[in-house]
């Protein structure tokens, strides 16, 4: 071989293992720019991305063709995702409450068997995060851009009990024990 030949190999990456995402396409909306010459018409996605593990990720994107926007909003949506902890990787740790804009959203745990109670937007989400059980109510708005983001900011106001007992200093079992604690001794208080 001549010395000015290289003969360094390059390791061919192998890509990480591909998860399997689940997109749902939520809403689509033709929107209208006012111009000179009349209007120009586009198309508005709204998509929710998820792994069926407890990554969810939303976005919206707008294009001339409804396509072109469901890719763009998609790619907005994997850019975005956040991973939200789940109680036995079927339900929510407790019930939440939020609100963004207009919507409200309530959300609640549910005992194994349930199902996924829940209208609209929010159900897609939650079935693109694998959450099997919960029932979930909107009150006030039905849009579903708000909808969608109240459900974000309630999801993400989730805290686990682990994260608990790690900002308190204290071990998980105590944590859950003080919780079960205070569940008695509310009821002895109301059965008095």
């Amino acid at each position: 071989m001549l010395a000015t030949e290289k003969t360094t190999r390059r390791k061919k990456r192998e890509p990480r293992d591909k998860v399997e995402l689940i997109e749902k396409l939520v809403h689509v909306n033709r929107v209208a720019k006012v111009v000179k010459g009349g209007r120009r018409f586009a198309f508005a996605a709204l998509v929710v991305v998820g792994d069926g593990k407890g990554k969810i990720g939303f976005g919206s994107a707008k294009a001339r063709e409804v396509p072109d926007a469901v890719v763009k909003a998609t790619a907005a949506a994997k850019n975005n995702m956040v991973h939200i902890p789940m109680k036995e990787g079927r339900t929510l740790h407790h019930d939440i409450v939020a609100k963004f804009g207009a919507g409200k959203v309530i959300i609640k745990r549910a005992k194994p068997g349930t199902g996924v109670i829940a209208g609209g937007a929010m159900r897609s989400v939650f079935e693109a995060m694998g959450i099997q059980d919960v029932v979930a109510k909107s009150i006030g708005s039905t849009n579903p851009h708000n909808l969608i983001r109240a459900t974000m900011v309630g999801l993400q106001s989730i805290s686990s009990p682990k994260f608990v007992a790690n900002k308190r200093n204290k071990k998980v079992s105590e944590v859950l024990n003080s919780k079960l604690n205070e569940g008695e001794a509310t009821e002895s208080v109301e059965t008095v």
